[in-house]
């Protein structure tokens, strides 16, 4: 898969959620974590698969601190009106998802940061951690190489490999004719 993300929440509240958003994190192959603007008595102890000592975390104070790296696109994850249904959403190469606070919404600056902003469709909000898995898990089934069903009932068809062209030449003197 080529390609990096890495997710994170604004005003982070609860201990349990970013445990579990990290976890996820570790488990779906995530390049980085990170934390903005987060609660102070919001502690890094519910992961339980020790997420921080495989996927490089970063804590930001605030969103004047706030970086990605030069080639990363941002893409909040917000029930707004004019957001990209996350199905019909074509998920960046290089990209850093960006989760609301749980008893809230994405900050307007940080809404101004994004590239994207998508939208689980559901009819309402769901906890933060399960957002955040939903949205790896879908970056996982379209960026991924994998296998689809040929009938709902099972068998999966192979893939096929990729052939490569033959040999191509740019630099071909091109005569006139007249």
């Amino acid at each position: 898969m080529r390609g990096y993300f890495g997710i994170g929440i604004e005003g982070v509240s609860k201990t349990g959620n970013l445990g579990s958003l990290f976890r996820s994190a570790h488990a779906f192959g995530a390049s980085f974590a990170f934390t903005i603007a987060p609660d102070p008595r919001v502690q890094f102890n519910t992961d339980t698969s020790d997420a921080d000592k495989s996927v490089p975390f970063f804590h930001f104070e605030n969103l004047d601190d706030f970086r990605v790296p030069g080639n990363c696109e941002l893409v909040g994850i917000e029930l707004t009106d004019d957001a990209v249904d996350l199905p019909a959403f074509h998920h960046p190469n290089c990209a850093a998802y960006v989760l609301g606070p749980e008893k809230g919404s994405l900050s307007p600056a940080i809404l101004e940061c994004c590239d994207h902003v998508v939208k689980i469709p559901t009819a309402f909000c769901v906890n933060v951690a399960v957002a955040g898995a939903i949205v790896m898990y879908d970056r996982m089934r379209m960026v991924g190489k994998f296998s689809r069903p040929v009938t709902p009932h099972g068998g999966a068809e192979d893939l096929k490999r990729h052939v490569h062209g033959g040999r191509f030449v740019r630099n071909r003197k091109v005569t006139s004719i007249t």
